[in-house]
């Protein structure tokens, strides 16, 4: 087991670096750490998709600061939790998902979180499942832990007091997500949990149960969000958020089409850039010296490396170049093999299946993002001839070869 670090230093970067806001306070957190007992501290990931993506390394990020300085970290994986589906920040009540469903999207997330944080040396990091001990959960127990929460507790958050005012319906599962993630608190037993900003309400109500329960201070640590200058997280629906399992192309690609108001914070909470480097980048964008798309190519490449090595982010970076300086078309692209030599834009996109319907190819093709053979398609009538090696592009980064 490594020695805990007390270097005052460290500890004040771990406790500033990313930090929106700490419970009870900075001061409070930094005297626990100063006395060089180990603590216990975790952060939650339900299974919702797939992939992990880099909302949540951010926070793997800042466990591994903790595992560094020796401290005991879990990787809690909300398998029980995922069932029920977080609120937080939801208009519409979320798609309940079967137990199937999240043990078939957890299947890689060890893997993925291995980039950041240990699971092997002499201070690994430890992966817990909520379905453990909230599967075991009695009717009787249920009752005995909701009786620490009110009703007006719940029903002061932002999201449902939206639900009500648009007459929106408000499920009592939903009440009870921060309910079980606060008896995730209470059996780990933990000194700290870790989550974004918009987890305070949840990380809180854990907290609140601890000092019930148990008369035990669990401090909260809220990280800032990667959020564009509107305060819009990323999201699929942007097309803009990064899964850590997206190709190295994709990632790379995908930080280049982040606004330029992300390169500061994308710096801080993504990469291990020294925040001395971060504030004077921030200096030189606000000067003048340095062009915003060459730090965000750095920011682009750290990035990218962190997941797939410097090796392949280079490559991404020459394929970036590529296309979007040289305006060349990729070295690979998907193919499709076409039976008709002469075809409708539209019958084509949706063919090809660049477009999910008419309406949406049409728009596509009203806004110029269609290309045949480099040239702007903008009549949504207009008939293809097709050759053989024909490229069509959709947007900046889609390209498909036609054979």
């Amino acid at each position: 087991m490594d020695k805990v670090i007390t270097d005052n230093k460290k500890i004040n970067e771990v406790l500033i670096r990313g930090i929106e806001k700490i419970y009870p306070d900075f001061k409070s957190l930094k005297a626990k750490l100063k006395t060089g007992k180990r603590i216990r501290l975790y952060c939650g990931y339900d299974p919702t998709a797939p992939s992990l993506h880099i909302g949540h390394a951010i926070t793997l990020r800042k466990l591994a600061q903790f595992q560094e300085l020796g401290h005991e970290v879990i990787m809690l994986i909300g398998d029980f939790t995922a069932m029920i589906g977080d609120p937080t920040d939801k208009t519409a009540t979320r798609k309940k998902l079967t137990r199937g469903e999240v043990e078939k999207n957890l299947k890689n997330y060890k893997k993925q979180a291995s980039n950041i944080l240990k699971f092997s040396g002499s201070n690994p990091a430890k992966i817990m499942f909520n379905s453990k001990w909230n599967d075991k959960l009695s009717f009787v127990d249920l009752i005995d832990v909701t009786s620490n929460f009110t009703v007006q507790q719940m029903i002061t958050r932002d999201m449902f007091q939206r639900r009500i005012k648009d007459s929106k319906p408000i499920y009592l599962h939903e009440f009870l997500y921060p309910v079980a993630q606060a008896y995730d608190s209470l059996v780990m037993n933990v000194d700290l949990e870790i989550g974004g900003n918009d987890q305070i309400f949840n990380m809180l109500c854990g907290r609140d149960l601890m000092k019930a329960v148990k008369n035990k201070e669990k401090f909260v640590l809220a990280l800032k969000l990667l959020v564009d200058s509107s305060g819009k997280k990323m999201g699929k629906t942007e097309g803009n958020m990064i899964n850590l399992d997206d190709s190295p192309k994709n990632i790379y690609g995908k930080v280049m089409s982040w606004p330029d108001s992300l390169i500061v914070p994308g710096f801080e909470l993504c990469t291990n850039v020294s925040m001395e480097d971060v504030e004077k980048i921030e200096k030189d964008i606000k000067k003048n010296k340095i062009n915003p798309r060459d730090a965000k190519a750095k920011l682009a490449l750290k990035i990218t490396s962190i997941y797939n090595g410097q090796k392949a982010a280079l490559n991404a970076e020459k394929e970036f170049n590529k296309i979007f300086k040289e305006k060349k078309a990729p070295s690979k692209m998907p193919s499709y093999k076409l039976t008709t030599a002469d075809i409708d834009i539209i019958d084509l996109l949706l063919e090809i299946k660049l477009a999910p319907s008419k309406s949406e190819a049409k728009r596509l093709i009203q806004q110029g993002a269609v290309k045949v053979d480099k040239k702007i398609i903008n009549n949504w009538g207009k008939k293809i001839n097709i050759q053989k090696g024909t490229i069509i592009q959709v947007g900046k980064r889609r390209f498909l070869k036609l054979i």
